[in-house]
């Protein structure tokens, strides 16, 4: 390849990274896995670059390649759930909770600032925004590999049936059939809301304020007052999870929100939502990664909170692993 054409490369790959990445997630539910598998993308389209002549946009050129190398990644992989996709919800908030289930791959969050990274290009930022929501990525996992590929390139990308045929090397009604068996299968496991009703961006930051000072301070009267009646709360690893208010509360008071100034929590995004690295008090007085909550909102209430207990999420957010203790005592929750 010439220098002229490596340059070029090197401006596509930039160009086209974050909404690839997006997709790949979409596909297989990790991030990690993903990144590799755009890095193998990119090996791949590096390799033919010079042979690639045009013949198709280089856009869905890369799509084709990225979804192939996802296809074909998947033949050995299970499918990332979250427990909710795995069992049904506890109404006992002093249920044992099943231990940590390391043997299963579970769906992991994944950073807006790598889905959503600042571009020029309008079709890169449609495409690493839109279908990520953790609840329709989830929902994905429930199709087979190929059905998947073909509801995210026509249903979330908007790929035309004769372009999604041309990466896929098959026919428009192949590609037709595999989505309406996908599109009918999804409608099986109910309504999924990709687009959640939050609230206005002063609304919003107040009740996110407010979720932090109740949880830093361990007031769970005032973190009651933020959920919604139905409110889910999930926790991977842990099979366990919980639905309702009442008993999310109780939970919460008796395994996690025992003692004011054992918890801190940094705010950024995941998955198009508000989210939050979790830090836990460590016996040096500074706060160690614990873990990432993603929140899903409807209104000004809380409606879920999937807890990712794993201290090795946080670093994808470009947060540090411990946070020196502040000088201050966590602020009182405001209700």
């Amino acid at each position: 390849m010439t220098a002229a054409g490596e340059a070029e490369f090197a401006e596509l790959a930039d160009r086209h990274r974050p909404e690839l990445l997006a997709h790949c997630y979409r596909m297989l539910g990790s991030l990690q896995e993903s990144e590799d598998l755009v890095q193998e993308t990119y090996l791949r389209a590096w390799r033919y670059y010079d042979r690639f002549e045009g013949r198709s946009s280089v856009r869905l050129w890369l799509y084709k390649i990225a979804t192939t190398t996802c296809l074909t990644a998947l033949k050995n992989r299970r499918r990332r759930p979250l427990p909710s996709g795995l069992s049904a919800p506890s109404d006992d908030a002093e249920v044992a909770l099943g231990g940590p289930e390391a043997d299963i791959p579970w769906l992991q969050p994944a950073p807006d600032s790598l889905l959503h990274a600042s571009t020029a290009d309008p079709a890169t930022v449609v495409s690493g925004r839109a279908g990520v929501r953790l609840a329709f990525v989830a929902a994905l996992q429930q199709l087979s590999a190929r059905q998947r590929a073909v509801l995210i390139l026509r249903d979330v990308l908007g790929w035309h049936a004769r372009e999604v045929a041309e990466m896929l090397d098959t026919s428009v009604a192949a590609v037709t059939s595999a989505l309406q068996r996908a599109r009918a299968q999804l409608a099986q496991a109910g309504p999924i809301a990709d687009d959640l009703a939050e609230p206005s961006e002063p609304e919003l930051r107040n009740l996110l304020d407010r979720y932090v000072a109740a949880f830093e301070y361990a007031d769970v009267a005032a973190l009651a007052n933020l959920l919604r009646a139905d409110v889910e709360l999930e926790m991977p690893p842990i099979p366990t999870w919980f639905t309702g208010a009442d008993v999310v509360c109780a939970f919460l008071a008796r395994e996690v929100l025992s003692t004011p100034g054992q918890w801190r929590l940094i705010a950024t995004r995941a998955n198009g939502a508000p989210a939050f690295a979790v830090y836990q008090r460590g016996g040096d007085g500074a706060f160690h990664a614990y873990g990432v909550q993603v929140l899903s909102l409807i209104g000004a209430h809380v409606a879920r909170i999937n807890a990712f207990l794993d201290p090795g999420l946080i670093a994808a957010f470009d947060l540090p692993a411990v946070v020196p203790a502040p000088p201050a005592t966590p602020r009182a929750a405001r209700t």
